[in-house]
């Protein structure tokens, strides 16, 4: 909407290439910008100025910079969000919690530390990691973990999980990962067995594995599992965790080059 039109009528006092003087009637100067002035007009030359206020566009100015306050403000000064912890796997002496990605808003991330039982443990936890692997506990022991993420912002807390290892005889916590066979037939046969006490395998090896079953000890899988302290175990390991029912000890089955 416009307001209502006022004319001024001027006189072209002295003109150059980017300004004009500009004489009222009541013998007020003013300066004006010669490139907006009609063309052919010279010194001497009589024009009037319209002026005219745009209610109109006043308001959407002034609606689309109060948005951008907005979302600056929304950006700037909304804290981070506190991580949400679960349970990602249990073993008898390694528990492995997860999170969702970290929303930090325009806050940076300054570490992430890890707890058990009022302790902070010293895990080096990667910025953009989204789980980590809390190892070495007792067996059929309760935890109570959670994490608390620095910021530029300040600290905030994930929610406590109170989790409790497995005992020997709960072989659902076992996650294998196949490396080398001199006969490939034998791994059907140990998934079979995996199924049936509840347990699971992987086909590319990963921190989450408890251990990697092969017979031949070489390839990118077993010298990761290496790196990664992951038990490299042969398939008598399993066959004898069936058989007496309950987690065996891992250095009994190991299987290293010669």
């Amino acid at each position: 909407m416009l307001d209502q039109v006022t004319s001024v009528q001027f006189t072209i006092g002295k003109l150059d290439a980017g300004m004009a003087i500009l004489l009222s009637p009541d013998h007020h100067l003013i300066e004006f910008p010669a490139t907006i002035l009609p063309e052919g007009v010279t010194t001497g030359s009589i024009v009037n100025v319209t002026i005219e206020r745009n209610k109109e566009e006043e308001t959407r100015q002034r609606d689309e910079f109060e948005s951008i306050q907005d979302s600056i403000f929304q950006e700037y000064s909304t804290p981070p969000e506190a991580p949400e912890i679960s349970v990602k796997s249990v073993t008898q002496t390694s528990i492995t919690i997860q999170w969702k990605p970290l929303v930090l808003h325009s806050a940076s991330l300054r570490g992430i530390d890890v707890y058990r039982k009022a302790q902070k443990l010293n895990i080096a936890v990667p910025p953009e990691a989204t789980s980590c692997k809390l190892g070495g506990l007792d067996v059929n022991q309760e935890y109570q973990i959670w994490i608390i993420i620095r910021t530029s912002a300040g600290s905030f807390t994930s929610n406590k999980l109170n989790v409790k290892t497995h005992t020997l005889d709960n072989l659902t916590g076992v996650n294998v990962c196949f490396g080398m066979f001199a006969n490939e037939g034998d791994v059907s046969s140990l998934v079979d067995m995996l199924s049936r006490i509840g347990a699971t395998y992987t086909e590319e090896l990963s921190p989450d594995n408890t251990h990697m079953i092969c017979t031949i000890p070489r390839g990118p899988k077993y010298e990761m599992a290496l790196e990664w302290n992951i038990p490299v175990v042969s398939p008598e390991f399993l066959k004898a965790c069936v058989n007496q029912g309950k987690i065996q000890p891992a250095h009994s089955y190991y299987v290293a080059k010669s």
